[in-house]
C-alpha cells in the first residue's frame, strides 16, 4: 500500500471536530431551537403581559433569524471540515488563517456573546471554542516536531561520521 501523501493529523482531526460540533449548532438552531428559550425572555426582562403582546409575531420574527443563523453555522462547520481534510491536513499557511478567521468569527465570537449575555449555555459553547482552539495547540506542537526532527538528524549524522 502507498502511504497516503498527507496523514491524518491530530490538529487536523480536532479541527474536523470543531467543524462537526459547529455544523451540529447549525442544525440546532434550524430544526429545534424554539423562538424564545427561558433565558431569552430573562435577558429582556419581558413581563407576561409584554411577551403575551408580542411574543407571536416575535416568535416568527425569530424563527426566520434562527434559521438563517442556523444555515451559516452550518455552513462554516462544512467548510471548517473541508479544510481540515485538504489544505490544514497539507499545513498550507492561509489554511490555518482561514481557520483561524472562521473559527473565531463563529464559535469563538459565539462563546463571547454567551458570557456576556449570561446564557445557560455559555459553559458548553465555550467547550465547543476549546476544541477548536485545541486545534491550533497541536496544529504547533505538530509544527516543532516537524522542525525538530530535521535538526536531531542532522546532529546524529555528524556525530557518527566525526
Amino acid at each position: 500500500m502507498k502511504a497516503a501523501a498527507n496523514p491524518w493529523t491530530m490538529s487536523s482531526a480536532i479541527l474536523a471536530l470543531a467543524g462537526m460540533i459547529i455544523a451540529g449548532i447549525g442544525l440546532y438552531f434550524i430544526v429545534l431551537r424554539p423562538p424564545l428559550l427561558p433565558e431569552d425572555i430573562r435577558y429582556m426582562r419581558l413581563s407576561a403581559a409584554e411577551l403575551e403582546a408580542i411574543g407571536p409575531r416575535l416568535a416568527m420574527w425569530l424563527t426566520y433569524v434562527f434559521r438563517v443563523l442556523g444555515g451559516y453555522a452550518f455552513a462554516t462547520g462544512v467548510l471548517l471540515i473541508a479544510l481540515a481534510l485538504t489544505a490544514f491536513r497539507a499545513r498550507h499557511p492561509i489554511a490555518l488563517a482561514g481557520a483561524l478567521v472562521g473559527g473565531a468569527s463563529s464559535i469563538g465570537l459565539m462563546s463571547v456573546v454567551n458570557f456576556t449575555i449570561g446564557s445557560d449555555f455559555r459553559w458548553p459553547l465555550f467547550a465547543c471554542a476549546l476544541v477548536w482552539a485545541l486545534s491550533f495547540v497541536a496544529y504547533g506542537f505538530e509544527a516543532s516536531a516537524s522542525t525538530a526532527v530535521p535538526e536531531q538528524r542532522q546532529s546524529l549524522t555528524k556525530r557518527s561520521s566525526q
